[in-house]
């Protein structure tokens, strides 16, 4: 398509949503430029590199793999083109208290075995609930996901409301799934994808029963080489559109002028534009970039958002293997309920921590040295909060105990590199409201147009687009944004 050269975007924020932005726009005839503060493009997916080891900083699980294909498909390419993906079997595992250990299989058939074997009768019941989730998949993924949250009328349609009035999307998931079973571990198995969405099972609406579908039938990829082969692509993408691309400047302050943004000023330069999108942080840029007259909410509004986990983080590279690991597994042999309530009722450091671990390096050789062990480890814990580093370094030890005890191997004999990041390196880094590692909390109340708009009414050529406004936080959700944020204003401008 002829290049509309009358029309210039600037999309602040290099992460997965700013990209996907960026190729859409550029794509539909507009001249883009990208500006991202930090040294590397992809927000909260970078990457780490130290002594051999390669460290995902961010995102480590591959879902719907269906969604990420298609952002591809919209410009002729497929994920093929890029890199190899590799669906894990099995997908995870789930390690409890007296060394209960469950992997569930990637296989259908043998993952109605597994559930069979805990609860009789529960692979029939499986199956039911399964065909619901795909309902809701297909539904949410079709009809929801892509409508831009400006009106409550774009939900409306009779034949959107026929198809939502088939399904239990209201109630919470914790009872959802209480109405098919009832066994302890298959419970946590199907709650276990609610705890990145931003609250316990009994606040987050059934509809997300939908990330069972997304965990047990489209399976847990992995892209050879790392998660961040995904941000090359993209880069790769944008660059092959004609996309401009800035790295290491920040936005300092948006100029606005008869309610329209007519400047960005960063550290380096002064650029006008016709356009812009906020794809970085939703709350620093209109909190910190603009006056406060041309703030489309103010600082009751965010108070009052409940925001999904922050994380404290390990990256540690290790100088020996470790047995009875896969790439995901979730240590769940701590108080799950004590845990839930640290982060979203006391809001305090937790006592004893459930966490995820990642050995990447148990499918993918290249992100660590021969006969070496490449591990992500994350604890979620309430936004907000201080750093401190003796709690750090309790936490750490803690930690080291039960990795030994379902490992047989104490990890800090073996460090040849260690790192923590915090929920004040998510602020420094990516200037990230309270901290957050995941966005707003997916309750009812904040989905669709529950969530901060696209659009800033006070500013007409504003727009926003990234985990905090719609369809919300994941990979697949951000690179959605792009799109839904591309589509309006092309609609707009062209």
């Amino acid at each position: 398509m002829r290049k509309n050269t009358s029309r210039n975007v600037y999309v602040i924020g290099g992460g997965i949503a700013g990209l996907s932005s960026a190729c859409f726009l550029s794509k539909a005839g507009f001249q883009v430029t990208l500006i991202e503060k930090n040294s590397q493009l992809g927000g909260r997916a970078t990457t780490l590199t130290q002594n051999g080891f390669v460290f995902d900083k961010g995102p480590s699980w591959y879902w719907m793999p269906d969604i990420i294909e298609k952002f591809f498909n919209h410009f002729d390419k497929t994920t093929n083109d890029f890199y190899n993906l590799k669906r894990l079997a099995p997908s995870y595992q789930l390690i409890f208290e007296d060394k209960i250990t469950i992997a569930p299989s990637a296989n259908l058939d043998e993952l109605k075995q597994q559930f069979e074997e805990l609860e009789a009768g529960s692979s029939k019941k499986l199956e039911q609930f399964l065909a619901q989730a795909k309902m809701k998949y297909d539904l949410g993924m079709n009809d929801f996901v892509y409508k831009p949250g400006l009106s409550i009328k774009e939900y409306g349609h009779f034949d959107l409301l026929r198809k939502a009035s088939r399904l239990n999307i209201i109630g919470s998931h914790a009872k959802h799934i209480r109405q098919f079973f009832s066994h302890p571990v298959i419970l946590k198995m199907l709650e276990f994808p609610i705890l990145f969405l931003g609250g316990s099972s009994d606040s987050i609406p059934a509809l997300y029963s939908m990330m069972n579908y997304a965990d047990m039938v489209l399976g847990t990829w992995y892209p050879m080489g790392g998660m961040h082969q995904l941000i090359k692509a993209q880069e790769q993408i944008a660059r092959s559109l004609g996309v401009n691309i800035h790295t290491n400047e920040s936005v300092t302050h948006i100029t606005v002028s008869n309610k329209k943004a007519t400047h960005i000023h960063t550290n380096r330069a002064i650029y006008p534009l016709d356009i812009l999108v906020g794809s970085a942080d939703y709350h620093h840029i209109e909190q910190e970039l603009l006056g406060s007259e041309h703030r489309k909410y103010d600082t009751r509004y965010w108070s009052k958002r409940k925001m999904a986990p922050s994380a404290l983080i390990f990256y540690i590279g290790i100088n020996t293997t470790l047995a009875n690991l896969l790439h995901h597994n979730l240590f769940f042999d701590a108080d799950f309920l004590k845990h839930n309530q640290s982060i979203y009722q006391s809001k305090q450091w937790p006592e004893d921590p459930l966490f995820y671990l990642c050995c990447p390096s148990k499918t993918d050789d290249s992100i660590a040295p021969p006969n070496c062990e490449n591990l992500f480890i994350l604890i979620p814990v309430a936004c907000d909060l201080q750093d401190k580093q003796d709690m750090e370094e309790y936490y750490f030890k803690k930690i080291v105990q039960r990795i030994q005890q379902h490992t047989g191997t104490d990890i800090s004999k073996h460090l040849v590199y260690k790192a923590i990041y915090g929920p004040n390196d998510f602020i420094k880094d990516y200037n990230s409201f309270q901290g957050n590692a995941y966005g707003l909390a997916n309750t009812l109340k904040q989905t669709a147009f529950g969530k901060p708009s696209i659009v800033n009414k006070k500013v007409q050529n504003m727009f926003y687009a990234g985990q905090l406004t719609v369809p919300g936080p994941g990979i697949p959700p951000t690179i959605i944004s792009g799109e839904i944020i591309a589509n309006h204003i092309t609609k707009i401008y062209t």
